[in-house]
């Protein structure tokens, strides 16, 4: 645990910033699975949290930490504050010393190139937006979640960091979803879907409506262009449609919820269906690997989380629930987005000589 931080060092080894204190595990299991990505990953992590409460925990899961020979470094930068996980966006106004904060903060000062929080996601996207900076075109960051389809995933942006966006911000979605996707998944040129009640160009909303035209048409500014298929509905979600389906936060927030709630509700009715007889539990036994895929394919916690997109840093925000595993997979996320230069992908993007938004903090 020894060890000098030194910021801006171009070859520096990736850092982590851990928010040791958020979810509903925290913080056992998060010093846990941080501790685990940093030895499988090779990469440094910084627990923000109380240094008394981190420290024991840190030393149980790292008894042979003091020869050195580990590859990856772990540290705490003691926060004595946190976000409980009932608070939502008001919570980073109130507690500006809490460990979400602080772990923004070292991304900041470049001490660290990403953020991992298994916290209240209104109250970190609200953190990570005051204390780090919007990319240069993008008015507001997007939340990506991964949808479980295969051959590869697809990308549903907003996920909820935005409820009441505005047309212009949902084609900023739709480049953010693009670079996520060929770093992320290395899908060449990823199809773009707008979320809406109709396949047809005039369905929907009035947000919806714009949004379609604005997609349709060349981006502005010297951005790069964006495969636009049209419109998607809600039974597309998971069939493949499209790569980056985008739409405003709340009716991605409830698409989620409605595809997690669904989930649930078929594994436990297939469970049921699996061993509610002798000849069933029988026939379980020829389909244990097909059903170990499935149930890894269905599990949340493979895929680490949510990507807050847009901002100076790269920010994962885990599942609240998350346990150890969990943890660990949104290290490797956030791992990944920074080997693979999601800000840089980005800024490419949106088109050179982009000068910061007029709202934009010094």
């Amino acid at each position: 645990m020894s060890g000098e931080l030194t910021p801006g060092a171009d070859n520096r080894p990736i850092r982590i910033a851990v928010d040791a204190m958020g979810g509903d595990h925290a913080p056992a299991a998060i010093v846990e699975g941080a501790a685990a990505a940093a030895a499988a990953f090779g990469i440094d992590v910084i627990l923000t949290g109380p240094s008394g409460v981190l420290r024991p925990l840190l030393s149980a899961q790292l008894p042979a930490a003091r020869d050195g020979s580990r590859p990856g470094q772990v540290r705490i930068v003691s926060s004595e504050d946190s976000l409980a996980m009932d608070e939502g966006a008001l919570a980073s106004l109130r507690r500006p010393r809490s460990s979400a904060a602080i772990a923004c903060q070292l991304v900041r000062r470049g001490q660290a190139q990403a953020v991992v929080s298994a916290g209240s996601t209104g109250g970190t996207v609200a953190t990570a937006r005051l204390r780090l900076r919007s990319l240069p075109g993008v008015m507001r960051p997007g939340l990506a979640v991964v949808l479980p389809t295969r051959p590869t995933p697809t990308l549903l942006v907003d996920a909820g960091a935005i409820a009441d966006p505005k047309p212009e911000m949902l084609v900023a979605f739709a480049q953010l979803g693009v670079a996520y996707a060929q770093v992320g998944h290395g899908i060449t040129e990823p199809k773009v879907g707008l979320l809406t009640i109709g396949a047809e160009p005039g369905k929907g909303n009035r947000l919806a409506r714009r949004a379609h035209e604005l997609l349709a048409q060349a981006p502005p500014h010297g951005a790069l262009p964006i495969q636009f298929i049209g419109n998607v509905e809600g039974g597309d979600l998971l069939t493949r449609k499209a790569d980056v389906i985008v739409t405003d936060g709340f009716t991605g927030n409830v698409a989620l919820k409605v595809l997690e709630g669904t989930a649930a509700f078929a594994a436990a009715q297939t469970r049921a269906a699996l061993t509610d007889s002798a000849p069933a539990r029988f026939g379980v036994l020829f389909q244990r690997r097909g059903l170990r895929e499935l149930a890894g394919r269905m599990d949340a916690e493979t895929y680490g989380g949510a990507a807050l997109l847009g901002l100076e840093g790269t920010v994962v925000i885990a599942h609240g629930a998350a346990t150890a595993k969990g943890v660990t997979s949104a290290c490797r996320l956030a791992t990944d987005l920074v080997r693979g230069q999601i800000t840089e992908k980005i800024k490419e993007r949106f088109g050179p000589g982009r000068g910061s938004h007029f709202l934009r903090r010094s």
